[in-house]
């Protein structure tokens, strides 16, 4: 079996900066992580191998070169291989370019049985990558997805978290699923996976490799643009008040009446 998982290195920051003619993320300069959902699928990923030592791990990312030094993370904690979807024609890609662009590396690569990624990234909070995906290879989807339960005969059994409590979902593989930060906390690399990540190499792909549509990739081919985007101003300390009930509700009723909202 052959499960993919979807990475993304995002800024280690919310005091997120735009570029005011292209409406992308400006990084120069902001430390990057690995998106903590798509960790937490990469351990649902690891957990399922840990079961059956034939299941084969591979990661792949789109981002620059320098992602590199992050991945090698992923590789310290058990991947098989990473795939590092690195070219300047990616640059500025929305989430509709980003899920052609990964989809497309995917089939490249010979497809695979499960592929995870992360609810959402941390930095966009779109949730539509994953799906995206999906919808590009004409394969079921679940998501929101806190636990995988089972994989057995050619299906998944997977718990979907909901507001309350959560829905037992099977689909037949291929199969996309994203993970939330659930009870699993990602593993710590080994020193023996550490060793592994310094030697292993990190496979890069650009636009010509994987054969994409040039039109469908990148900044030129994204339907979306981000006009703008900030960090919300800081809320002002509230006030406490203690008392009886009675005093209290006068209270409340002299504040409501003060902001003249009634």
């Amino acid at each position: 079996m052959r499960i993919f998982v979807c990475i993304k290195e995002v800024p280690d920051t919310t005091d997120v900066k735009i570029d005011s003619e292209t409406g992308t993320l400006i990084r120069a300069g902001v430390p990057s992580i690995l998106n903590p959902f798509d960790m937490s699928a990469l351990e649902e990923a690891l957990q399922l191998k840990d079961k059956n030592p034939s299941v084969k791990v591979t990661v792949i990312c789109m981002g620059p070169p320098q992602t590199e030094k992050n991945l090698r993370e992923t590789l310290a904690m058990g991947a098989d291989d990473v795939y590092l979807l690195t070219d300047r024609e990616f640059a500025g890609a929305d989430t509709w370019a980003t899920s052609y662009t990964i989809s497309t590396a995917i089939k490249y690569l010979g497809g695979a049985d499960i592929i995870f990624a992360g609810k959402q990234a941390i930095d966009g909070d779109t949730a539509q990558t994953g799906p995206g995906i999906a919808e590009w290879l004409d394969i079921p989807q679940i998501t929101f997805v806190r636990k995988v339960c089972e994989v057995k005969d050619g299906k998944i059994v997977a718990e979907r978290s909901r507001d309350f409590g959560y829905d037992l979902v099977e689909a037949e593989l291929p199969v996309l699923v994203t993970i939330i930060k659930g009870e699993k906390t990602p593993r710590l690399p080994s020193l023996r996976g550490m060793l592994k990540a310094k030697r292993t190499e990190i496979k890069k792909l650009n636009a010509d490799d994987i054969k994409v549509k040039k039109e469908n990739i990148g900044l030129n081919g994204s339907p979306t643009r981000v006009h703008r985007i900030f960090t919300p101003p800081k809320r002002a300390e509230g006030e406490k008040y203690e008392g009886e009930f009675s005093e209290l509700a006068e209270k409340c009723a002299e504040i409501i009446k003060s902001l003249n909202i009634v």
